[in-house]
């Protein structure tokens, strides 16, 4: 490589990758595969439309390979062509969700206030930046609906979202989070969106990997809209997908492009590929059974050594902490260097109902996902607990 100063950060950060512990519940480690076709000639090729509708020449083999990122992302979540759609060129999660709101929640720019409502967890109980946060554009052109945790279970109250919905009449519904560890009732979710009249979303980006090994509910057989990133669980390269009901496909299309995105970057569409034919195999079953065992054994030992984790345990691949313990631990962002001191990289975040600031938390998210793909298991895990109660506790 010619430019040496970036050769050599490129290697410190591989190296980094190798000597740490990695808990961030967003990341995972990428196939050698994936990563050659990222950095393929594909990065060459501008190919602004859709495949067959190309407003440059050229697309002869990137349509096909559109095209078969199409096909595998359907039918890696078994879904028939004839029902569903999915649009592969979102280029992450949060251009993903946007891209659905423009297409399906009304919206009023030249009055500068927004008509539309979405209706999203509460990014302090766990919900997303893109689920109607007020610093995010979701809660500036939209109207913010938000529902949240019951205080004393820290688990969803089905009754209490409905009741929400029916106040407020939202225009679409949002189930999916980034940090919230237990299972997702779907069809609860299906049945509040009819009782007022709303599209019902799911964002599962966090989950892909888990519903397409088969480790966790799926929200296909309820949802209008599914959104995710391909670079979590579902270990891919950092893009988005958005699969939409046949009915939607044309309005969807259309927000993703022209609305919101110019040329598609054909080298994440063909990792994409790459990654859902990899999600396919009875291996990638395994490993995202895998991942599950070794969250539930990571939560077990930490409750053990005292820490309070969020809901009382986990059901996907992700764990919160409640580091702070009403004052007798220390805060999520202390908690967080004092673990990377030690190579180990958390997250701070926030836990339901928290009373301090965002930028130091009362918590921690754990993830396993990264560390499973290293093959790790449960014995490990349940040294990481032990590794992180040490640290901590100093």
């Amino acid at each position: 490589m010619k430019d040496k100063q970036i050769e050599k950060l490129i290697k410190l950060e591989q190296k980094r990758q190798k000597n740490v512990i990695n808990l961030i519940a967003s990341e995972n480690y990428v196939s050698k595969d994936i990563l050659k076709t990222l950095g393929s000639q594909l990065t060459n090729k501008y190919a602004e439309g859709y495949s067959k509708l190309r407003y440059y020449g050229g697309n002869k083999f990137v349509d096909k390979i559109e095209n078969l990122c199409q096909k595998r992302a359907l039918k890696l979540f078994k879904l028939s062509s004839k029902k569903w759609h999915v649009n592969v060129q979102p280029l992450s999660g949060s251009p993903a969700n946007l891209a659905v709101y423009l297409a399906l929640v009304p919206f009023s720019h030249s009055q500068g206030k927004s008509r539309g409502k979405i209706m999203g967890m509460s990014l302090s109980h766990g919900g997303h930046l893109t689920h109607g946060s007020k610093v995010s554009v979701s809660g500036k052109f939209w109207k913010r609906i938000s529902y949240g945790v019951n205080k004393k279970t820290e688990l969803l109250d089905y009754q209490e979202i409905k009741k929400i919905a029916l106040k407020n009449k939202p225009h679409l519904i949002i189930a999916g989070f980034t940090a919230y560890s237990r299972k997702i009732d779907f069809k609860k979710f299906r049945e509040i969106a009819d009782s007022c009249g709303a599209y019902f979303m799911a964002d599962m980006a966090h989950l892909a990997g888990l519903i397409a090994g088969g480790a966790f509910p799926s929200p296909f057989k309820y949802a209008d809209v599914v959104t995710t990133t391909t670079h979590k669980t579902l270990r891919g390269p950092r893009s988005g997908l958005i699969f939409c009901r046949k009915e939607l496909a044309s309005k969807i299309d259309k927000s993703v492009f022209p609305g919101l995105q110019g040329g598609p970057h054909l080298n994440q569409i063909a990792a994409s590929a790459v990654a859902l034919k990899e999600a396919m195999s009875p291996l990638f079953k395994k490993y995202t059974q895998q991942i599950i065992k070794n969250s539930r054994i990571l939560a077990e030992e930490l409750k053990k050594l005292g820490w309070r984790i969020i809901s009382k345990g986990t059901d996907n691949h992700l764990v919160l902490v409640d580091t702070w313990m009403n004052g007798k631990g220390i805060g999520g962002k202390e908690a967080s260097e004092k673990l990377e001191k030690e190579n180990i990289i958390v997250n701070k975040n926030t836990i339901p109902f928290d009373t301090r600031s965002p930028i130091d938390p009362s918590g921690i998210r754990l993830g396993t996902a990264a560390e499973t793909t290293n093959g790790l298991k449960e014995k490990d895990f349940i040294k990481i607990a032990k590794k992180i109660d040490n640290i901590l506790r100093k």
